[in-house]
């Protein structure tokens, strides 16, 4: 007989749908499935799309397709700009109704006079910028930390300054704006310290990180695609400090950043593959393998992470009804095989790892069932 724990359903701000547009990749229908069997009964979809979710009329093409095949509660991000291109804003008032926040995730805003624009906006309508912060003038052509490793391979570097430069920026813009602001996926020690600071002085902002990025660094890379995301995993000192600032609350929320790709587009190495790893249906177990049994973070620390702090942060609806049943005694193996998703791209592929999901209930229904094995 299993000990089953019960807890709250999970609620994941940053997973990619692929539909419209994509949907080889992955579709609403498989994605939600994929958020069910990891325990997920909310999740926010990026505008990396096409189209773009850019207006109501594109947004409602998006809309549609999780109104008719989507398991569990599904919210959409609005882009910042037209067509993420950074040239000009969306309309906000219009899209704040139909979408959680905005966001042009896969890019970052350049423009320092545009992200204040967007942000001043974002104040007056009382709306969050969720950024991907990222300077295009510091890639190079780089996809992979600018570490070790990336040095002894041969590989062209992504410096942190890329990511946490950008950062500071928008930091400076929140205070000068008062709006309500969440960086998306933080990889780097600086990254968390910047944060730490600027909450500590008033700034309104909040931030996620991955399951990835606290779990592996640089020394875990290996030639294969499924260990190349955007931000890439950096040096074991960043990996030390994302798991200080989670167990400290610096960081709020964990995000999966879950991006499928076709198995083709995933078996370019390290150089030639996309960017993007699968992770819904790996981020209880991993991190409650590797941060509570080992006693970094403690398992309330990790369900208020996943569960509580995404719902408080962005007004998400309550969910009394939403809960999960967790196996957190009896070993598994993580096999993409197994998959829900149409992605199979994970680097935690043949982990023995702790915490299964059982079972999924969502406003009071089971979507997902596997006690019945």
């Amino acid at each position: 007989m299993l000990a089953m724990v019960t807890l709250p359903a999970f609620a994941d701000l940053h997973v990619h749908f692929r539909e419209p547009g994509q949907t080889w990749k992955e579709t609403i229908r498989s994605g939600s499935r994929a958020a069910a069997r990891g325990g997920y009964t909310l999740v926010c979809t990026m505008p990396n799309l096409d189209p773009v979710p850019d207006s109501p009329e594109h947004l409602a093409v998006e809309q549609e397709a999780i109104d008719r095949d989507a398991l569990i509660r599904v919210l959409p991000y609005g882009s910042i700009t037209k067509g993420r291109l950074g040239l000009d804003l969306v309309d906000f008032h219009a899209l704040k109704d139909r979408c959680v926040a905005f966001s042009d995730d896969g890019s970052g805003v350049q423009r320092r006079e545009m992200m204040r624009e967007a942000m001043r906006t974002a104040a007056a309508e009382d709306v969050i910028i969720a950024a991907h912060c990222e300077d295009n003038t510091l890639l190079h052509g780089g996809y992979i930390h600018d570490g070790r490793y990336c040095r002894e391979h041969g590989h062209k570097g992504i410096c942190s300054e890329s990511e946490w430069g950008q950062i500071a920026r928008d930091l400076e813009l929140a205070a000068e704006t008062g709006c309500r602001y969440h960086v998306c996926h933080i990889s780097t020690a600086e990254s968390v310290d910047i944060i730490r600071q600027a909450r500590k002085s008033g700034v309104r902002v909040t931030c996620e990180t991955g399951p990835h990025y606290l779990t592996l660094c640089e020394d875990d890379l290996r030639e294969e695609g499924r260990f190349k995301m955007n931000p890439p995993l950096r040096s074991a000192d960043d990996r030390e400090a994302l798991i200080e600032g989670l167990a400290d609350g610096t960081i709020d929320v964990v995000a999966t950043d879950h991006a499928p790709h076709s198995a083709e587009e995933k078996s370019r190495g390290l150089a030639g593959s996309a960017m993007g790893i699968v992770g819904l249906e790996t981020a209880f177990p991993v991190l409650y393998t590797k941060l509570v049994k080992t006693g970094r973070i403690s398992l309330e620390r990790l369900v208020e992470a996943m569960a509580i702090a995404p719902r408080r942060i962005f007004r998400l609806p309550e969910a009394p009804d939403d809960r999960i049943e967790v196996d957190l005694d009896t070993p598994f193996v993580i096999r993409s095989e197994d998959f829900a998703s149409m992605g199979r791209a994970t680097p935690f592929e043949g982990w023995e790892v702790y915490g299964r999901i059982c079972r999924t209930i969502y406003q009071g229904k089971t979507v997902y069932n596997d006690l019945t094995k």
